[in-house]
């Protein structure tokens, strides 16, 4: 997704009454949609529920061994029941961190989900219990990031804070700040989050639903006075004074836009220090020091034969007892009580061959229109960060500028990023990070065909800086599109798609489904309301625990309430739909 820099619309929000600080009222992914605090659940000492031990040692297919995949599977494993775990690919999903053939074994390429806000704190959960580190991210114009250049229509502005820029680009971040507030109440809707005030966050939501629903990003921006310039507008798709421009998004609807900012989805992000991979890894081999009939030393590996999950699912149907039978690629067929599907929902449609019985109609359709963004990236290794060598001019004086800096740019390239851990350490230099159209243009090119293009642009905004020198090795690339398990990036709803999104991620809420139809729980981050957010990955996983959890006849702690618990008084807005 993209990003943006600290605004005066959150300028204004945060500022506390007396002798109350941001660190003690922070900014959470607690709703807008469903304003639950997944956080708080984790971490209450009764844990997030019990099944009946007639249930104990059961099990249940977790298909799908990414991030959402694994937390469910962890947590159904704490409670007594046995996961089965299916992965077509491997453990991890979008959570993908590759290594390059042949270049120092200590370098890492982040293939999928490379940062995280603070805000994602159900996340930070789990990044807390493998224990790992994570490190600012250097997203343009970022406290953390030595320097941004912002390249648009060949001419380059270099920039080490927001006030480098000149005025137009503090004239777009304006109208960028006076459209949030006065078409989506942003500061009170930030308020209302950081209080966790419930029926304040449902006041203000419910009104923009049922206001906003029809509406593109772009459109938004339009009816918006603050941005009557097109030229504003432009500016403000292709920088938007983040992690690349907002223009990808401009089809989608401005609900998701609102989801994201909001939320700080968008701000203050860190990356995992060694590769994100590394935390749905820690998932499958951790030994819980808590959990129910399994004896001490149980791992989610230790549970499957050889430490490997199950291959992919081939067919899933219901049979007798509305019980869900899976088929995988190696022919074996086993029958489950229950079972939760994580990976992205389209390849129930396209990859696996399914019944008409396993979903309702109405969800069947929501599957159907389901919207997926295309992502590419382009990495190489090189042997140092020699972008923070100080440039020279071409009569050779120093510039008191970095040689490189973070790019923005309406060049094929779109977003580099440069990525370190030290001055004398080889280093990782993201080419390109592009999404959408953007992404679709490389789909014929392979990666050494792909790197000459980035090379050739990144060539005309430093002309006099030879990246290709300090190429120690193969690049790597990769087309979510093209990747036959994803079919994509993450979903992105367009305008209308707020009843179709509200029905997946209820689908958790059974007993309201017919009883031929319950048993199998959608999960993952294109069911949540956040997709590419690991966020949404984690909290509909914990809905689809929860969910499993009551259809085998357990419940949660009456001192800790899970999200089914609280469902009534927190439910998404409902919409007709006649």
């Amino acid at each position: 997704m993209t990003s943006t820099v600290p605004t005066a619309a959150h300028e204004q929000d945060e500022r506390q009454p007396a002798g109350e600080t941001r660190a003690q009222r922070p900014l959470t992914m607690f709703g807008p949609d469903f304003p639950f605090a997944y956080d708080d659940y984790l971490a209450h000492p009764a844990g997030l529920g019990a099944v009946p031990p007639t249930a104990h040692g059961s099990e249940v297919a977790v298909i799908g061994g990414g991030l959402s995949g694994l937390v469910a599977a962890y947590e159904l494993m704490k409670m007594g029941l046995k996961p089965v775990v299916y992965e077509a690919d491997q453990l991890g999903g979008r959570l993908r961190t590759a290594a390059f053939e042949g270049g120092d074994p200590s370098l890492r390429a982040e293939m999928g989900a490379m940062r995280f806000p603070p805000s994602s704190t159900a996340l930070q959960h789990y990044i807390d219990l493998a224990g790992l580190e994570t490190t600012p991210f250097p997203n343009p114009l970022a406290p953390d990031t030595p320097s941004t250049v912002v390249d648009l229509k060949g001419e380059s502005h270099y920039a080490r804070t927001l006030e480098d820029l000149p005025p137009v680009y503090h004239q777009v971040m304006e109208a960028w700040n006076a459209c949030l507030e006065e078409g989506a109440d942003f500061s009170a809707m930030q308020r209302a989050i950081r209080e966790r005030d419930v029926p304040r966050i449902r006041e203000i939501w419910s009104r923009l639903v049922e206001k906003l629903d029809n509406q593109t990003f772009y459109g938004y921006l339009c009816d918006s006075p603050a941005f009557s310039s097109f030229r504003h507008r432009e500016i403000f798709g292709q920088v938007g004074f983040g992690t690349g421009g907002w223009d990808t998004d401009f089809p989608n609807s401005i609900l998701e836009i609102l989801r994201v900012v909001y939320t700080g989805a968008d701000d203050d992000h860190r990356g995992i220090v060694g590769g994100s991979q590394q935390l749905p890894l820690h998932l499958w081999e951790r030994e819980p020091g808590k959990l129910v009939h399994w004896p001490q030393g149980t791992s989610l590996a230790s549970l499957h034969p050889g430490g490997a999950p199950r291959p992919a699912v081939t067919r899933l149907h219901r049979t007798a007892g509305n019980r869900m039978t899976v088929t995988d690629a190696g022919g074996n067929i086993r029958t489950y009580p229950a079972a939760v599907f994580t990976a992205q929902s389209w390849l129930l449609l396209s990859r696996i061959d399914c019944d008409d019985a396993l979903l309702p109609i109405d969800h069947w359709t929501a599957v159907e229109r389901t919207h997926y963004m295309e992502s590419s990236k382009l990495f190489v290794p090189v042997d140092r960060p020699f972008w923070l060598d100080e440039a020279v001019d071409d009569k050779g004086r120093r510039t008191g500028r970095d040689t490189m800096s973070m790019t923005l740019t309406d060049r094929m390239t779109r977003g580099t990023y440069l990525l370190d851990e030290g001055p004398d350490r080889p280093a990782v230099i993201c080419l390109s990070y592009t999404w959408c159209d953007d992404s679709l243009k490389w789909l014929p090119l392979d990666a050494n065909e792909r790197m000459e293009v980035m090379l050739k642009s990144l060539g005309e905004i430093y002309p006099g800086v030879d990246i290709r020198k300090h190429i120690t090795g193969d690049p790597l690339t990769v087309s979510w599109e093209d990747e036959p398990y994803f079919l994509g990036a993450f979903k992105a709803n367009l305008p209308g798609h707020y009843r179709y999104q509200r029905r997946l991620f209820t689908h958790f809420m059974q007993d309201r489904l017919p009883a031929d139809r319950r048993g199998l729980f959608l999960a993952g981050d294109d069911i949540s309301w956040t997709a590419g957010w690991a966020e949404g990955a984690v909290q509909t996983a914990l809905n689809a625990v929860w969910g499993v959890m009551h259809h085998l006849g357990g419940a949660c702690d009456p001192a800790n309430p899970g999200p089914g618990d609280a469902f009534e008084g927190i439910e998404p807005v409902l919409l007709p739909e006649d």
